[in-house]
């Protein structure tokens, strides 16, 4: 019987980048099933008053440079630092989760951050989603239509709120049950308490 994981993402983080293109391979290869809930970290954050790159020159070149070297260790491709903060809007956050609902959030979500991060577009612009999107086979303008709903919009703060009662105060994020793992850095030791307990 195989394992249940969930994974909280924020499209617009960017540690998530990371996750996005690991989670779904370990996942597998552990036989755990991952559960994708894409959420609004930007909504906590700012609850939280935990906005830990915004103002802080020093810290975000770090954070940087620590992405870049993080890619190239699992062979992750990384051009250079691309434009941040992006999705002001939370647009590709809300395709996300309508994405979520329907069961093809791994593969959009890998196609807005390679978006993001290998051809530096916002991913919450109509012109770079729409890329992402025809990458994935899906019409934008339908797809952009009812990500901009009052039944999406209801859905990502759902998933917002189930987001803050776990705990949770970033993204990427890994939940087994109620044990919480935040960050891209914690996936491997997620994946084996979920196979383990």
């Amino acid at each position: 019987m195989p394992k249940h994981m969930d994974f909280f993402l924020s499209l617009a983080s960017t540690y998530t980048y990371l996750a996005v293109n690991r989670a779904e391979q370990l996942a597998t290869q552990a036989d755990v099933v991952l559960h994708w809930r894409p959420f609004s970290v930007r909504t906590l954050m700012i609850e939280q008053n935990n906005r830990p790159f915004a103002g802080k020159p020093v810290k975000l070149a770090y954070m940087w440079r620590d992405l870049e070297r993080r890619a190239q260790r699992h062979g992750i491709a990384f051009a250079s630092v691309p434009p941040y903060p992006v999705d002001a809007d939370g647009l590709a956050n809300r395709v996300a989760c309508l994405a979520a609902a329907e069961g093809w959030c791994p593969e959009f979500a890998k196609a807005s951050y390679r978006g993001w991060f290998l051809r530096h577009g916002d991913p919450g612009q109509v012109e770079n989603l729409s890329r992402a999107l025809r990458g994935t086979g899906r019409e934008p303008d339908e797809i952009i239509a009812r990500a901009n709903s009052s039944e999406i919009h209801e859905r990502l703060r759902a998933e917002t709120d189930a987001a803050r009662d776990l705990g949770i105060f970033g993204s990427p994020t890994f939940v087994c049950g109620t044990e919480v793992f935040w960050g891209d850095d914690r996936l491997e030791e997620a994946v084996e308490w979920c196979t383990s307990h």
